[in-house]
């Protein structure tokens, strides 16, 4: 009897463990019919669906777009509304500011990019093919009228690309792209904005100078300083000029209506201006008879010149360049002469008051390279010469900067005068003759 008990737990155990497995072995049944309705289920759906593409009409049509889209997609084609994550996001600031269109816009243009918005929807339409960028799966691109308006902001505030690129809600590395994709648009699409005037501009040029008294000339020519900081990667000693600040020299060519004619840039700021002018190609093609073309006028004495220009005591006197006396006790001739000289001749310096005066980056000094800083100011001389022709005031308030002690001071041109006269060997006979001739003519204005 005291074995009794123990047994019929045991058989009861076995009971519930056979039904234990029983509900199992259904309930993975269950399921494993499930699964497989659920497969049929969906593999009929899939054969509805393909079936309607199919009878639709266009379904090659349709079927191609699929396939073109999921490539685009798998590829990185479409670009993203929203960045990744690890990309810094684009803000506003001054290029949102441009883009609102009320009746402050064009004051707003002039203020921050020196032009009308008529005039940079132009600049930006004509180099828009050399400034697109290519679409990626991170982000959408800058748009052409985006990097030419961060460019010409660069140029005309002077700013660090560090600070420049915060108005434009863009890295530094897209400001310097930009900057850099701007001057080579500007410089393919308006190289010819600056060039050797031809045709019926030549005429008005050299009407212009005869008025002043100077027959068959062609222009001024006289050199700028541009400032940088001491430059990492070349003799500092070299760029180091006689205001004792680092600088590379630009020689500029311009007509009476300020328009660049010719722009050599690159020497060190060491060299003196003859050194630059002889280095230059306009030294070699005036050399050549390839500058100076087009009937000679013959001045008083008989003397005939086919054409020339002027400059101060800091070039020598030649057959091409024409330059003033100086000297104490001047005969009347000779200072009537210089004073009309240096009057025709001030045209340059009213040409660098515009254009650096517009473009701050220019007379401040700045970190640069070397190898494309040419390249940039050639591309200021090009925009400078579009809103000549765009008809864009200058205003004189911006040869005036303030610092941040409220003292006012005016904008340094660059321009170094020389010390006293030049006397070189290239001085010839033929230039003394020329420049008496003209001082002769100077009587009968």
């Amino acid at each position: 009897m005291r074995w009794g008990w123990p047994c019929c737990a045991v058989a009861d155990g076995e009971d519930s463990v056979a039904a234990a497995a029983v509900a199992v072995v259904r309930r993975y049944e269950a399921e494993r019919a499930a699964g497989r309705m659920k497969a049929v289920l969906s593999r009929r759906r899939h054969r509805l669906l393909l079936q309607r593409v199919l009878d639709a009409p266009d379904c090659i049509t349709t079927s191609e777009a699929v396939v073109q889209l999921c490539a685009a997609i798998g590829s990185g084609v479409l670009p993203r509304a929203t960045p990744r994550w690890w990309m810094r996001r684009r803000t506003g600031g001054t290029w949102e500011d441009l883009r609102v269109c009320d009746d402050a816009t064009d004051d707003f243009f002039r203020e921050k990019l020196r032009m009308s918005r008529r005039v940079f929807m132009e600049i930006t339409e004509a180099c828009a093919s050399h400034l697109q960028r290519q679409v990626t799966f991170y982000r959408e691109p800058l748009q052409p009228d985006q990097i030419v308006a961060y460019a010409l902001y660069r140029w005309e505030t002077g700013k660090s690309y560090d600070n420049s690129t915060s108005s434009f809600g863009i890295g530094r590395a897209s400001g310097v792209r930009a900057v850099r994709d701007v001057t080579t648009a500007l410089l393919r699409v308006y190289g010819d904005k600056i060039s050797w005037p031809t045709g019926v501009r030549k005429h008005v040029v050299l009407r212009a100078f005869q008025d002043k008294g100077f027959p068959n000339c062609h222009g001024a020519v006289d050199c700028t300083h541009i400032y940088m900081d001491k430059p990492a990667n070349a003799p500092s000693e070299n760029y180091f000029d006689r205001k004792h600040r680092f600088s590379v020299i630009a020689q500029v060519v311009v007509d009476l209506d300020l328009r660049v004619l010719d722009v050599f840039v690159g020497y060190r700021g060491s060299c003196h201006d003859i050194r630059v002018i002889q280095l230059s190609s306009l030294s070699k093609r005036a050399e050549e008879g390839m500058l100076f073309r087009g009937p000679p006028v013959t001045l008083p004495g008989g003397v005939r010149t086919n054409g020339y220009i002027l400059g101060d005591n800091g070039y020598p006197p030649s057959e091409w360049i024409v330059v003033p006396y100086r000297g104490i006790n001047q005969h009347p001739d000779e200072e009537r002469f210089d004073n009309k000289q240096k009057v025709a001749r001030g045209v340059v310096e009213r040409a660098f008051e515009r254009l650096k005066g517009m473009w701050r980056l220019f007379p401040r000094s700045h970190k640069t390279n070397l190898d494309t800083l040419p390249q940039h100011f050639t591309a200021v001389c090009i925009l400078h010469n579009i809103l000549l022709d765009a008809g864009i005031e200058f205003d004189e308030n911006l040869l005036w900067e303030v610092d941040e002690n409220g003292v006012r001071w005016r904008v340094d041109l660059g321009i170094h005068r020389p010390l006293q006269p030049v006397m070189m060997l290239t001085s010839t006979d033929a230039a003394h003759v020329l420049r008496n001739a003209l001082a002769q003519r100077m009587k009968h204005i």
